[in-house]
């Protein structure tokens, strides 16, 4: 067969030739050393964690080599694509702060020279490809339906070939010019296939980044090269467009180990010389059977990228908490660097885990703590404003008519050298300061203590003025206290209960439960600062 006839048959429109493509993407002048990474997701309206994972890996590692990260959207499966999905990649991104030097704006502008950076716009590209590799006798032309796997093809190839034979051979890498100029006659669609040089025994070794180098059974099928609407799968097209866009380094899920060889053999069959890849492990769960499974978007919502900003985490806290899971690294350098931005932190390929990391939430909840303590009571209060006017509008409006009584809410426990801890997400704070918007309806209170407790609280309320300081508050606490045979020794109290009615901690506690329904509250003198004498005086008096 002469096949750049066939070439010609299959292709009659196009008539650039693959170096015509490759003189309008030269080479990219790089420093040694210096990294071109890239983020490609598909626009299906779902960021699963997993790929965010490796774009913020790609992010940080252009970051620190002062490399090149673009955006290719590879939007080739249109049957998966959902509309407005683009937009919310973009959106998501931008809350994350994650930046690129080249990617296609929404409006559709390339910024950068090495465009499309749309998949989907970059088809007369796949075609000279694919038109060079049948020309070249190294991929044919398959009528077959766009059904690989079933019965039907799967019983043409027992009977075609020999049988135990481990190649995957495709029925019509046999037919002649004839047979093709028939099937075209007819108006069969067809795909194109890569011809397999491999007879199935062959075995090949590579190297991964992370996992070194690997050994494998080489690909011995005649892969889909395009489908037979001229869109090409991802080998294809990754092979394509990364070595035009100048990809140095490519960081994807470990689950891409296995087809490897495909992909290697389709560099092969270009002359491109392969990329490098950065197999990061995947990010798994422990299941019910405390076995590790991937992390699932049908069962985890945290593996929904939105699910972090509906909760109310800080991106900064999302991010800490993915670099503790990329380098074991970074923890003890944030103890040793806790006011740094995490921007500081710097680490390279070989540093990336290659142990499955396991998603934890309560690990996630104290790294955002932290991010939390550090900010400022306006800041938090603009934070929290900010999720309430997406996720809470009823909340939101509150916040804006009582701004300053927030402020000081939000500031509780904050500016000093050791803030408390206990916010991780701005949609805990409303119930976690509930007794800051009204009275609590509800007390902590031991059934035991009732009487006590109603007691204590009459003599307190009777001459009751709002204290000067912390101390001048305690001081009068500690007087009712005696007064009524609490010890406000607690050497006696532990060393005779039974003689006391209980200990200061106790009348403190007593207050404490009258102002907000809780045990355990922020300083409640700063709390009864920010209600004023006013609400307090009410809140004693409600609670005699």
């Amino acid at each position: 067969m002469n096949n750049q006839e066939l070439a010609d048959l299959l292709f009659p429109n196009v008539k650039l030739s693959a170096q015509d493509i490759l003189d309008k993407y030269p080479p990219r002048k790089l420093q040694k050393g210096q990294i071109v990474s890239r983020y490609a997701p598909s626009p299906t309206g779902f960021m699963h964690i997993g790929n965010f994972f490796q774009a913020f890996i790609s992010y940080n590692l252009c970051r620190m080599n002062g490399g090149t990260l673009f955006l290719r959207l590879e939007d080739t499966d249109d049957k998966r694509e959902i509309k407005g999905a683009k937009e919310l990649i973009y959106e998501l991104l931008g809350r994350f702060g994650i930046t690129f030097d080249e990617y296609q704006t929404l409006d559709g502008k390339d910024v950068g020279a090495y465009g499309p950076y749309v998949q989907s716009q970059r088809k007369e590209i796949y075609q000279v490809f694919a038109k060079k590799l049948v020309a070249e006798g190294k991929a044919f032309p398959c009528f077959c339906k766009r059904t690989e796997g079933k019965a039907e093809i799967l019983e043409q190839r027992k009977t075609k070939f020999i049988e135990n034979d481990e190649r995957e051979y495709d029925p019509c890498r046999d037919l002649t010019l004839e047979e093709v100029k028939a099937h075209l006659a007819k108006g069969d669609k067809f795909a194109i296939r890569l011809k397999t040089k491999n007879s199935g025994n062959e075995r090949i070794k590579f190297k991964d980044l992370i996992k070194g180098e690997i050994e494998a059974k080489a690909n011995a099928k005649d892969v889909i090269l395009l489908k037979d609407d001229g869109i090409p799968p991802y080998p294809f097209a990754h092979a394509i467009d990364d070595t035009l866009m100048g990809t140095t380094l490519v960081v994807r899920g470990e689950e891409y180990i296995s087809s490897t060889p495909v992909h290697l053999e389709i560099f092969e069959a270009l002359g491109f010389k392969p990329i490098s890849y950065c197999h990061n492990p995947l990010i798994c769960k422990i299941a019910e059977n405390g076995n590790r499974r991937k992390i699932s978007k049908r069962y985890d919502p945290e593996a929904n990228m939105i699910f972090y900003f509906e909760k109310g985490y800080p991106a900064d806290a999302v991010l800490e908490y993915l670099l503790n899971i990329i380098n074991s690294g970074f923890e003890p350098w944030r103890l040793k660097n806790p006011d740094l931005n995490w921007r500081k932190f710097t680490f390279g390929v070989n540093d990336i885990t290659a142990v499955t990391p396991v998603f934890d939430l309560v690990k996630l909840a104290d790294v955002s703590k932290n991010v939390i303590a550090k900010m400022s009571g306006e800041v938090l209060y603009k934070n929290w404003l900010a999720w309430a006017e997406e996720f809470n509008p009823e909340l939101a409006k509150k916040l804006k008519l009582g701004k300053e009584y927030f402020i000081k809410v939000c500031t509780i426990d904050r500016d000093k050298p050791k803030p408390r801890k206990d916010i991780y997400c701005y949609s805990m704070i409303e119930e976690y300061f509930d007794y800051m918007f009204e009275a609590p309806k509800k007390s902590e209170i031991d059934k035991a203590d009732k009487k006590l407790y109603k007691e204590f609280i009459n003599v307190y309320a009777e001459n009751f003025k709002m204290p000067a300081s912390n101390e001048e508050w305690f001081e009068e606490v500690k007087q009712v206290a005696d007064k009524l045979g609490y010890a406000i020794d607690n050497k006696a109290y532990k060393e005779h209960p039974e003689n006391y009615k209980g200990n200061t901690a106790k009348a403190c506690e007593f207050v404490r439960l009258a102002l907000t329904g809780r045990k355990n509250s922020p300083t409640l003198f700063d709390i009864m600062q920010v209600l004023g004498e006013e609400e307090v005086t009410k809140r004693l008096n409600l609670s005699k």
